[in-house]
C-alpha cells in the first residue's frame, strides 16, 4: 500500500434504517443514503450490500442513475425503468440536473463565496484519490457559499456545476480548508474532528421522466 494512502479499511455499512425512501412512482425512486454504504456493490464479495441492492430489495425495478461517494450521505435518485432510467441519464449527462451540498470544513475562508475552477484527474498510484492536473485533468467547476463560521470550522453549501470523482473534496482541500473527517484528504485535527465525512447530498432538482416537470427532492443535513 501507498505511504500516502489511507490505512486499512473494513466494510461496515449501517444495517438501519435499510432503506430511506424520499419519493416513489413508477418512474422514480428517491432515496436517502446513509454515510458508510456503497452506492453500487465493490469487487469483493463483502462489499456486496449496496444502496442499489438495498434499493432493488425493496423496489425490484430499482436502477442506479449517478453514484455518490461511499463516505457522502444524502439524496440520490434511481430509474424504475428503462425509458426513465435513459431520461435521467441524458439529465446528468448534459447537467440539467441540480444539486445542492453541506459540508463542514475545517478553518476559516477569507471569503463569503466563491468559485473554484481547476481541472481534476485520477491520482493513480493512490486510486481512488484524485488531484488537480491542468495539464491532464477533467474540467470540474464548484461554487461555494459560507453557511456559519463556528470555532474550528465553517459550514458551507456547495453548487457543483461538474460531477467529477470526488470533486467537492479535491476542490475544497485546494481551497485550503478540507472537509473534516474525510479519511482520503483531511489529516491531523481536520480528520479528527468529526466520526464520518461531513459531506451531505442535501437537495437534488431534475425533469420528471413522465412529464417533463422540474421537481425538487431535498434532504436534511445530518451532521
Amino acid at each position: 500500500m501507498s505511504p500516502s494512502a489511507p490505512v486499512s479499511f473494513v466494510y461496515d455499512p449501517p444495517s438501519e434504517p435499510y432503506l430511506t425512501v424520499i419519493h416513489a412512482d413508477d418512474e422514480l425512486l428517491v432515496v436517502d443514503k446513509p454515510s458508510g454504504l456503497l452506492s453500487v456493490p465493490g469487487k469483493a464479495a463483502e462489499h456486496s450490500d449496496c444502496l442499489e441492492y438495498r434499493a432493488r430489495e425493496v423496489h425490484g425495478q430499482a436502477r442506479i442513475v449517478h453514484r455518490l461517494d461511499m463516505d457522502t450521505s444524502g439524496v440520490m435518485v434511481l430509474a424504475m425503468n428503462p425509458r426513465a432510467h435513459r431520461h435521467l441519464g441524458l439529465q446528468f449527462e448534459r447537467r440539467k440536473t441540480a444539486k445542492t451540498y453541506v459540508a463542514e470544513i475545517w478553518g476559516h475562508p477569507a471569503a463569503e463565496e466563491g468559485e473554484i475552477d481547476l481541472p481534476l484527474v485520477c491520482d493513480w498510484p493512490n486510486r481512488p484519490k484524485q488531484m488537480v492536473s491542468h495539464e491532464h485533468g477533467r474540467a470540474a467547476l464548484t461554487r461555494w457559499k459560507v453557511l456559519d463560521r463556528r470555532e474550528r470550522t465553517t459550514r458551507v453549501r456547495l453548487f457543483p456545476h461538474t460531477g467529477r470523482s470526488h470533486q467537492l473534496r479535491v476542490h475544497m482541500l485546494a481551497l485550503g480548508h478540507p472537509i473534516i473527517g474525510d479519511r482520503f484528504y483531511a489529516q491531523g485535527a481536520a480528520l479528527s474532528a468529526c466520526t464520518r465525512l461531513a459531506l451531505h447530498a442535501e437537495s437534488l432538482e431534475l425533469h420528471h421522466p413522465a412529464d417533463g416537470v422540474r421537481v425538487l427532492f431535498e434532504s436534511p443535513c445530518p451532521f
